[in-house]
C-alpha cells in the first residue's frame, strides 16, 4: 500500500484518481479547498481548505501529515480561463500562473520533507503548454501557465534525481470534466486510468518526460 496524495481531489480527474488508486488498495490523502459530497462518500483522507497558493495552507498540509511518508504526489489542482487575442483578461492569465505553474512547485518543494524515498511526483499538465503542437493559438493564460508547469516539471527532474525522486509532467487528454463544460474527447475514469498508469511506470530513467495519458511522449 501506498500513501497517495492528490490535489485538486474534489471532483473531475482528481477524484477519478483518488477513486482508482483507493480501489487498488493505497491509501489516499485527498487535498481541496471545499470536498465535494463525491469525494465524502469515497470514504478516503479528506484534508480540506487547502489553496495551493497559500503558503500557511501549504504548511497546515505538511503539519497534517508529519510524522508519514508520501509515495505518489499528484499536483492535480488547476484552473482554465479562456483568453482570445483582443479581449485578453490579464488578472485572469496573472491567476493561472499562479495556479497552474505555482501552485505544483509550492506543493512539492513544501511536502518536500514527507516525500519518501524513491517518492513519484507527477504535475497535471496540458498538451496545450506544448510549444511544438500549438497550431491553433489563443488561450494565452492557460497555455503560457502550462508551459512553465512543463519547466517546473523538468527542472524538479533534474533537482530531484539524486534524491532518487522521479518527475513527470502528464498530460490527461481532452476529459469531459467541469473545467471543459463536459466538452472533450474522453471521459474523466479513462484520463485517470492512464494517468496513474504513466505515474506507475515513472522512474528515474524515463523522470523529466511529458506523457501523455495514452503513453505518447509529447513535443515541448
Amino acid at each position: 500500500m501506498k500513501n497517495v496524495l492528490v490535489t485538486g481531489a474534489n471532483r473531475g480527474i482528481g477524484l477519478e484518481i483518488a477513486k482508482q488508486l483507493k480501489a487498488k488498495g493505497h491509501h489516499i490523502l485527498a487535498v481541496c479547498r471545499t470536498p465535494s459530497q463525491a469525494l465524502v462518500d469515497l470514504d478516503v483522507e479528506v484534508i480540506a481548505d487547502i489553496d495551493v497558493t497559500d503558503d500557511n495552507d501549504l504548511q497546515r498540509l505538511l503539519n497534517h501529515i508529519e510524522g508519514r511518508e508520501i509515495d505518489y504526489l499528484i499536483n492535480n489542482a488547476g484552473i482554465l480561463k479562456r483568453n482570445t487575442l483582443g479581449d485578453i483578461d490579464y488578472e485572469s492569465v496573472q491567476q493561472q500562473f499562479v495556479v497552474n505553474a505555482m501552485g505544483p512547485l509550492r506543493v512539492t518543494e513544501k511536502l518536500l520533507p514527507v516525500l519518501a524515498d524513491k517518492a513519484k511526483v507527477g504535475i497535471v499538465t496540458s498538451r496545450m503548454g506544448s510549444i511544438e503542437d500549438n497550431d491553433s493559438g489563443s488561450s494565452y493564460g492557460y497555455r503560457m501557465s502550462k508551459t512553465a508547469a512543463n519547466m517546473a516539471a523538468k527542472s524538479l527532474s533534474v533537482d530531484l534525481k539524486d534524491q532518487g525522486i522521479a518527475v513527470a509532467a502528464l498530460h490527461p487528454g481532452y476529459v469531459k470534466t467541469d473545467m471543459t463544460d463536459n466538452k472533450g474527447y474522453v471521459d474523466a475514469d479513462h484520463a485517470a486510468a492512464g494517468l496513474i498508469q504513466r505515474m506507475e511506470e515513472l522512474n528515474l530513467d524515463n523522470t523529466g518526460q511529458f506523457w501523455h495519458a495514452e503513453g505518447e511522449v509529447l513535443p515541448w
